[in-house]
């Protein structure tokens, strides 16, 4: 008897420089909702997803309804909402031998005749992904995306097509547990480079850590996240960023703590007093309310804000 093995998720490489210190971040800014959001999502027999969105923001309401249809190696997309935007989403898998092509498209209202369109081509190239993001029928204006992902390195250009285009190259080399890599930013129009960032990073089991060095060395970040629990949903992290020309720091806390599995609370504060809380609770598998609070502990006059979001999905 012989058992099929599955196969392994984990990362291999060293991950794309935009990639150091995002998991610290996400730990902190994940979930932040400080407005009013109802969302509901039902499956049809013939397997098409209808989901429709309420947000109230500041007094300001918004919706949008949307369907979304997979099969095998097709999804397709709609969404309308209640400012006139029509968006559709169109991704094809294996279209070509391990190529996956994604193709997204924005009428911004109905009355304009501008379509934000975005192309995204995965393995046309071994390792390498391709986005194109552009105007029609305008195209100069747009951004073109390369990334490609090595065991060992990855290289990323974004070029962004305007008056001034601009260049940004970014390179990492490493292992999936420990990585460095740098990002240079430079305008054509003045032929100088604009910024330049180095970076470490480095990822063990139950933490991950990052240095950045950015703004031309001006500017040097740290972060920090450890995880307590094997789902690794129970963590603390840290982000301080300290400016040397104006000899100012600045820091970021946060944490998640897990209650029986489906109940989650989550805190944050940062060096401008901003005190931050959610609390998350899965109704039914897949299905979770949301409540969440901001104070400025440095200001305790200002009224505090609240936020409230109800998920349903089948």
């Amino acid at each position: 008897m012989t058992t099929r093995r599955k196969k392994s998720t984990k990362k291999t490489g060293p991950g794309l420089f935009s990639t150091f210190g995002i998991k610290s971040k996400d730990l902190q800014t994940k979930d932040d909702l400080l407005d009013h959001r109802f969302s509901v999502a039902t499956k049809t027999f013939t397997g098409v997803i209808l989901r429709s969105t309420a947000t109230n923001r500041k007094g300001v309401s918004t919706g949008d309804v949307g369907a979304l249809y997979k099969s095998k190696n097709t999804s397709i997309g709609v969404k309308f909402d209640t400012q006139s935007n029509i968006t559709m989403i169109i991704a094809l898998k294996k279209t070509v031998p391990s190529a996956n092509i994604t193709a997204s498209f924005k009428l911004h209202d109905l009355k304009s005749s501008k379509i934000a369109t975005t192309l995204t081509l995965t393995k046309i190239i071994p390792s390498t992904k391709v986005t194109a993001s552009f105007q029609l029928p305008d195209f100069r204006t747009g951004k073109f995306v390369v990334e490609y992902l090595h065991h060992h390195a990855t290289l990323a250009s974004t070029i962004v097509l305007n008056q001034a285009p601009t260049i940004d190259v970014s390179a990492t080399i490493g292992t999936s547990v420990f990585a460095m890599g740098a990002l240079a930013a430079y305008e054509t129009s003045s032929s100088k480079f604009t910024n330049f960032i180095v970076g470490i990073n480095v990822n063990v089991p139950n933490a991950t850590a990052s240095i950045i060095l950015g703004d031309k060395g001006d500017m040097i970040r740290g972060t920090y996240m450890h995880h307590f629990d094997v789902s690794k949903r129970t963590a603390a992290a840290f982000e301080i960023t300290r400016r040397l020309s104006t000899n100012k720091t600045n820091f970021l806390i946060g944490g998640s703590y897990v209650f029986d599995g489906r109940t989650v609370v989550k805190g944050k504060l940062n060096s401008w007093g901003k005190l931050g809380v959610v609390l998350q609770h899965e109704i039914i598998p897949k299905s979770r309310v949301s409540f969440s609070s901001e104070l400025n502990i440095k200001a305790l006059h200002k009224t505090p804000k609240f936020g409230l979001a109800l998920v349903l999905k089948p």
